[in-house]
């Protein structure tokens, strides 16, 4: 009989006691069925792998054993069973194992690559399986077609969306705002070299856009980076009261051109978290309360890894006492958190992820989680949660608790703008920012207001929004009349404002 060395039996008892999990699973003894058995096989195929314990009690972890004399005609049996009734073929490792002087069996499934693994009897739709958390679940058909993504090795976001215009100006534009936020990262050295131009020819290289004799052809990508055609690219953001998700305090969706959406939504969450001040000798340093590092990984993760195959979208959640990423997709391709903790990537959107690294919104592979990790640990605040439920990842990044000090209270949502608010533990004071558009607005008429001639750049960096946003509201404030420009922007020209500001910024 092949042994096992001590520390394989070491690993194996830890697996015991810590009971049946995503990766581990017990049966008492070799089911009659076989089926009850053989789907949890292919639902590790598809997953992320597992092992099945034959000898050991589901509820108590009791190790039982299996009688010796009849333990080479089971594992038979396992093979047989997994050879006839799996499609693809599996071949995964079928062991015994002696523990506590007790013979069991252990059936090690690695993730496999020729997804989707299904039952023959039953067929695709009827036999594919998943593993969600230590339960085995029948696959949806969005899952399926993932899987069989997985299988052909195929990114969803480079096949050719049919029947979709390619417009030069869509072109021109993409281009455009890529050499913008390259030149952007570039000033915040995140980008730590100065990049070429980024041209059609580039967009064809990278699989975003592919010529043809007729023109061009639009790949997924393209049209997530251009425009709203998809109903599911968009990013719902809210504010609630309390820590569950019951009362409304403020909520928008946001839709176009996926860093459009980044944008947007970094600057939502920054509207709706506290804005720290504190005093290093006699500089008066600001903060947010949350590290905008870690926003930004959270939120480009989301929609960079995300299923698109999934009609879901991705949500933003700012609670009492946290921030709550969440997007549709699980691990990818049988990738496990321990290999993403350790800098492992599997990339489900190859091109979005390749375009997101070209304008320095990814700066490194793999190295996301662990970004998030050590942005909130030199924050001091509680370690980020990284959750993956069926068919959705989420992730946690917890604020620290708020304290009142004598009449001071300090709200967020409807109430954000009463400032002065002093927050106990390392005896900073908090001013809330409007999550009110309309005071955004105020903010920029009163800088618009001290000086006439300020640019749209320096007004972004005094609100700590982005351009975009500060562009936008300007825009409407034009054409509501409240502010009007004279001159052009190179030769002189200068802003009026025409109305009486309004606001609860103080």
């Amino acid at each position: 009989m092949r042994g096992v060395v001590k520390s394989d039996v070491e690993t194996m008892v830890e697996e015991i006691i810590r009971g049946e999990s995503k990766n581990v699973e017990f049966k008492e003894m070799l089911p009659k069925n076989s089926e009850k058995y053989a789907k949890t096989i292919v639902a590790f195929a598809n997953s992320q792998g597992g092992k099945i314990f034959f000898g050991i009690v589901d509820e108590t972890r009791e190790i039982v054993g299996i009688d010796e004399s009849i333990l080479f005609q089971i594992m038979d049996r396992i093979a047989n069973t997994i050879s006839d009734s799996i499609e693809p073929q599996i071949v995964p490792e079928i062991e015994p194992c002696t523990v506590e002087g007790k013979n069991i069996i252990v059936v090690t499934v690695p993730p496999e690559p020729k997804r989707p693994y299904y039952l023959k009897l039953k067929g695709m739709e009827q036999g594919t399986y998943i593993r969600v958390a230590g339960t085995t679940r029948l696959a949806s058909l969005d899952k399926i077609k993932e899987l069989e993504m997985e299988g052909a090795k195929i990114s969803w976001d480079e096949l050719i969306c049919v029947g979709y215009e390619v417009k030069e100006t869509a072109i021109k534009k993409l281009c455009r705002d890529m050499n913008r936020y390259r030149k952007d990262m570039q000033e915040r050295k995140v980008l730590t070299k100065a990049l070429p131009a980024v041209t059609r020819t580039n967009l064809e290289d990278w699989k975003i856009i592919k010529k043809t004799n007729e023109g061009y052809l639009a790949s997924n990508a393209f049209v997530l980076l251009t425009s709203d055609y998809y109903q599911f690219s968009k990013t719902q953001c809210a504010v609630f009261k309390g820590n569950d998700r019951v009362v409304f305090l403020d909520k928008r969706e946001f839709k176009g051109p996926l860093y459009s959406q980044i944008e947007d939504s970094i600057d939502f969450v920054l509207r709706n978290i506290r804005l720290g001040a504190k005093i290093e000798g006699l500089i008066r340093k600001e903060d947010y309360e949350l590290p905008i590092e870690a926003i930004r990984e959270m939120i480009v993760n989301a929609h960079c890894h995300r299923n698109m195959t999934d009609e879901s979208c991705v949500q933003v959640a700012v609670f009492d006492d946290r921030l709550e990423i969440t997007s549709p997709g699980g691990f990818y391709n049988g990738l496990t958190f321990e290999e993403a903790m350790q800098g492992h990537s599997k990339l489900r959107n190859r091109a979005i992820a390749n375009v997101f690294s070209q304008i320095g919104l990814i700066e490194a592979w793999g190295t996301g989680f662990k970004r998030i990790r050590n942005a909130a640990k030199e924050y001091g605040l509680p370690d980020p949660e990284f959750i993956e439920m069926p068919e959705m990842f989420r992730v946690n990044l917890y604020r620290k608790p708020m304290t009142s000090v004598g009449n001071a209270s300090a709200k967020v949502g409807n109430d954000v703008g009463n400032v002065g608010n002093d927050v106990g533990n390392v005896g900073e004071q908090f001013s809330e920012k409007s999550v009110e558009d309309s005071d955004l607005k105020a903010s920029i008429m009163n800088l618009i207001s001290a000086d006439s001639k300020v640019l749209s750049s320096e007004i972004a960096k005094q609100l700590s929004v982005s351009q975009r946003t500060v562009e936008r509201h300007i825009k409407q404030l034009r054409e509501d009349g409240q502010i009007i420009r004279h001159g052009s922007r190179t030769r002189g020209g200068y802003w009026e404002v025409t109305t009486t500001i309004h606001t609860t910024l103080k």
